[in-house]
């Protein structure tokens, strides 16, 4: 089976860590005998100087003709005083847009070799974290119109409009009750229906849905509490189902709690076109080029894009099974611990890369 791979690098440590997770994209595969192609394209700061633009089509098209895209990070501050419609951001935006990406699928996993690493107390950690947000991606505040800074009474007014339509809600709503079923069946629906309309809606939807799903617990929690739940006992959540804003905030909380931003995979998907996947931390202006980053976010992603983009579970449990043999020995600078060896990035993707060629 040959599958065709678009490579977006992006900006700062974009290529390092890129590079590691191809690594073992093609350690794995070579395993299995199946084969993958790669194409590369840019986006972010990196295509604004090439083009003019932070997503060329070109971009757009080659991501559309590939089976996933497989993306680095964006930004970096020599793009912070660009107009909104020229920041490296917007490409981000932009392509989950072109491909129809809605569901934003970001685990949150506390592996027992980072134990030492996360947040909270020994008791509460003790207990475990294995979540996964299931997160709304094209609608909400941050694509809802109208939307201006305007002058009113002579001061500068800003505006937001909060919106969802039924069927948003209702195709999301799908990704987190599949999710649960292939996880432990309960999904943990977040809204803050108390005060918003859209949040009514959305806990409509949910409950509708819910009914085609027998199998999964469902339940509802205001954002306020989920985020407060969260660090009091992440252990009571599976699936967390909720809008783009809630999710934003508390995807990046629940990757916070873990101890390291460097560790944690992420999945963009649609309807049917390709799926994109990514580490969930930036650019790292500051470590490019030193050969410092973390790279296995970036390899974790790897692993989600062989499991859900390819449907490749073999290969993704082989990267999986590495990563975790990598950790016993070795860390990068971000996670080092005492009786562990340092090692860079690229030391660190060779080293998962010969775990894999050995399982």
């Amino acid at each position: 089976m040959n599958k065709t791979i678009c490579l977006l690098p992006g900006d700062g440590i974009g290529t390092e860590i890129v590079a590691q997770g191809k690594k073992a994209l093609e350690a794995a595969t070579a395993r299995t005998g199946n084969t993958l192609t790669f194409t590369h394209a840019l986006i972010g700061g990196c295509a604004y100087e090439a083009t003019g633009s932070p997503l060329p089509q070109e971009t757009i098209d080659a991501c559309k003709a590939s089976d996933a895209v497989f993306l680095g990070a964006v930004g970096g501050p020599q793009w912070d005083s660009l107009s909104p419609d020229k920041r490296p951001e917007k490409g981000i935006l932009g392509i989950r847009k072109a491909l129809g990406l809605f569901a934003n699928l970001r685990p949150a996993l506390l592996l027992p070799e980072l134990a030492g690493a996360c947040l909270l107390r020994a008791d509460t950690a003790q207990k475990g974290l294995d979540l996964i947000v299931v997160r709304e991606l094209t609608g909400d505040i941050y694509f809802g119109e109208p939307r201006d800074i305007v002058v009113r009474d002579g001061q500068k007014v800003g505006y937001n409009t909060m919106i969802y339509s039924e069927e948003e809600i209702r195709r999301i709503a799908v990704i987190g009750f599949e999710t649960a079923m292939k996880r432990r069946k309960r999904v943990c629906s977040i809204d803050k229906s108390n005060v918003l309309e859209t949040s009514r809606l959305w806990r409509e939807v949910v409950n509708n849905v819910a009914k085609d799903y027998p199998e999964v617990a469902l339940e509802h929690m205001y954002v306020d509490n989920a985020a407060m739940q969260l660090v009091r006992d992440p252990s009571q959540f599976d699936v967390l189902l909720t809008g783009n804003l809630f999710g934003d905030i508390l995807s990046d909380e629940a990757a916070a709690i873990t101890g390291s931003l460097g560790m944690l995979p992420s999945a963009s998907m649609g309807s049917s076109s390709p799926a994109l996947f990514e580490p969930i931390h930036g650019s790292a202006p500051d470590i490019a080029g030193q050969n410092k980053a973390n790279p296995l976010a970036t390899i974790l992603s790897a692993a989600m894009l062989m499991r859900l983009g390819l449907n490749m579970p073999e290969e993704a449990l082989m990267i999986e099974k590495a990563v975790s043999a990598a950790l016993a020995g070795y860390r990068t600078a971000d996670i080092m611990e005492e009786g562990k060896k340092q090692v860079g990035c690229e030391e660190m993707g060779d080293i998962v890369a010969s775990f894999i060629e050995k399982a």
